[in-house]
């Protein structure tokens, strides 16, 4: 729920600055570009911390390698959370993790079915997880 919560959060707080001014969050869609890209950083963050062997158990034992699998789904989060920012890469960006996140949803429907933990938290039930992972896909498309 975290990656959701920053989003929203941001979200609001990039389209209010873009209210009062500041020209760079002009609009919804500037301010979708950066409420994504903090989205995408918090999550590329638990690529490398505490919470990378809860990620590397999450995904599914027909996969090898899933810690190398876990460190370059980070580096993509990163790289696609700065594509988004410039306007040359975002539309290209925002296809690219649209299809990283079709392409991790699989680990998000092991963690649900194993019923895994995050950090100690349960990770969310399939149906809430299917419903999260369409609106990150839809908000980097509408950011892209």
């Amino acid at each position: 729920m975290a990656p959701f919560i920053a989003l929203i959060v941001s979200f609001v707080l990039f389209r209010v600055l873009g209210l009062f001014g500041l020209t760079p969050f002009d609009g919804w869609q500037p301010s979708l570009q950066a409420a994504a890209a903090v989205m995408l950083l918090l999550t590329a963050s638990a690529h490398w911390g505490k919470r990378r062997a809860d990620l590397i158990r999450m995904v599914p034992p027909s996969f090898r390698q899933p810690g190398l699998i876990v460190t370059l789904t980070g580096l993509l989060e990163i790289a696609g959370a700065v594509g988004l920012l410039f306007p040359a890469t975002s539309r290209a960006a925002s296809w690219c993790l649209a299809a990283l996140l079709i392409v991790m949803f699989p680990a998000n429907v092991h963690a649900a079915r194993k019923k895994l933990t995050i950090a100690g938290s349960p990770v969310p039930g399939l149906p809430i997880r299917t419903l999260l992972q369409l609106v990150f896909i839809a908000a980097v498309l509408l950011a892209g």
